[in-house]
Formats: C-alpha cells, sequence, structure tokens
C-alpha cells in the first residue's frame, strides 16, 4: 500500500477518537468530574507527545531556527484564528456544560463550533503525515496521544453540544466531518512535505506543536481544571508520564 494511503489511514484512525468519545457520552451518562479527570489526562498525554516527540523531531531536523520559528509561530495562528471563532460562539466548545451557547442564544454558534473543532484537528493530523517521511513507519506515541486527547474532546464537547440543544445528527455528522478531515489533513502533511528541505519539515512540524499546545491552553485544560480542580495537575502528571513511557519503549 501507498506511502500517503497510509498516512490517511493513520489519520482516520486518530480522528475516530472523537467519534468514539461522543459514542460513549451517548451511551452512559458521565459525570462532569469523570469527563474532566479524561480531559487532563488527554492533556497530559499531548503535552508530553509536544516535548519528547514532535519538537524533539522537528529540532533533529532542522536545528533551533526553524523550530522555535515555527513553534511561536503556530501558536500566534492558532491563538489568533480562535479568538477570532470565541467571539463567534466557540469559545466553550470543549465544555461538558451549559457554557456553550444555543443558535437561538447566538445564531452562527454552531458553525463557529465546527469551525473551532476542525481548527483544533487539523494541526495533530498533519504530524502524523510528517512522521512517515522519509520511508519512516508512522509515528505510534503520536498516533497513540492524538487517539487518547481526542476520546475526552469527543465526550466534553458532544456533552456540551447537547446541553445548548444540538441535535445527535449534528454532533455526530460534526464528528463524522472531522475524522474524515483528520484523515485527509494527515495525507496532506504526507504529500506537502515530501521533498521538502529538513528546515521546511521542522518549521511545519513546530507550528502543528505550538498550535497544539496554545489548543490546550486555551480549551482541554480549562474545561479539566473547571471540574477535577486540585486533581487535575495529578491527572495530567500521569497523562504525562504514560506517554513519555511509549516514547523510551518505542525509542
Amino acid at each position: 500500500m501507498s506511502v500517503w494511503l497510509w498516512a490517511g489511514i493513520w489519520g482516520l484512525i486518530a480522528g475516530s477518537a472523537l467519534l468514539l468519545g461522543a459514542g460513549i457520552g451517548d451511551m452512559i451518562a458521565l459525570g462532569r468530574r469523570t469527563i474532566a479527570f479524561v480531559m487532563a489526562f488527554g492533556s497530559g498525554v499531548l503535552i508530553s507527545a509536544l516535548c519528547f516527540d514532535l519538537m524533539a523531531d522537528a529540532y533533529q531536523r532542522g536545528g533551533f531556527d526553524s523550530t522555535s520559528a515555527g513553534f511561536v509561530g503556530g501558536a500566534i495562528i492558532y491563538s489568533i484564528a480562535n479568538w477570532v471563532l470565541a467571539r463567534r460562539g466557540a469559545k466553550d466548545r470543549k465544555r461538558s456544560g451549559e457554557q456553550q451557547p444555543s443558535e437561538s442564544d447566538q445564531p452562527g454558534s454552531g458553525m463557529a463550533i465546527a469551525i473551532g473543532a476542525l481548527l483544533d484537528g487539523i494541526p495533530e493530523s498533519m504530524v502524523i503525515g510528517i512522521s512517515l517521511l522519509g520511508g519512516a513507519s508512522v509515528g505510534m506515541v503520536a498516533v497513540i496521544a492524538i487517539f487518547i486527547s481526542n476520546i475526552p474532546e469527543g465526550l466534553s464537547s458532544s456533552a456540551g453540544m447537547k446541553k445548548a440543544g444540538r441535535s445527535t445528527a449534528y454532533v455526530f455528522g460534526l464528528w463524522t466531518t472531522i475524522t474524515v478531515i483528520s484523515g485527509i489533513a494527515s495525507l496532506l502533511g504526507y504529500l506537502l512535505c515530501r521533498g521538502a528541505s529538513g528546515n521546511l519539515v521542522a518549521a511545519i512540524t513546530a507550528v502543528a506543536a505550538g498550535a497544539i499546545l496554545a489548543m490546550l491552553a486555551d480549551t482541554m485544560i480549562p474545561e479539566a481544571f473547571d471540574e477535577a480542580r486540585n486533581w487535575a495537575g495529578l491527572v495530567t502528571s500521569a497523562g504525562f508520564l504514560v506517554a513519555f513511557m511509549l516514547t523510551k519503549i518505542g525509542a
């Protein structure tokens, strides 16, 4: 099977966790604190993957200049886009409570939430495709980290959408669309960077890493702390340690 096709498949697999999380939330009435614990764990997993997988790989490919420029650029791009979407109703898109506005409260918020979910998922998916460059095997730590972190995102966001009056069809339609786009983004990450210089690949990887860290700080960590409170740090640390161990096992 062609490498570019594998890139798309791995992106689909990681993105499918959004549907899994939404499905779990639909079948089982999980408490907000339970969702927050899962969100904290997923945040720790992603932070660890950023440190020991994405940023380490970017630095190895392009050195400090390309990596730092890409990282800061990714954080800036995400933060500006997130600020724009927040003003249109997507600020609390990962919240499981009643913070999300309904369509009647803020017209167009449903579309803003959908675009926000897309904004959150694309950087993660692209790094999966990039990890396949040069005939390498897929970055399994990144795939596992993204998969684990997507489950609480699907759980929490779906719960919040339902409390805002959005239908089950809307929720699952959104996550199905994002899952498909995740596969496409991973595929494009491979195709667009194939044959690119080490500095360019490093910068693009770091852009994704910066965007992911900004996303964690803006959306996932606030939801986790809001409910888990004093235990959020411990659960986040557990997620960090699990991903760190996966990195060393795969070394």
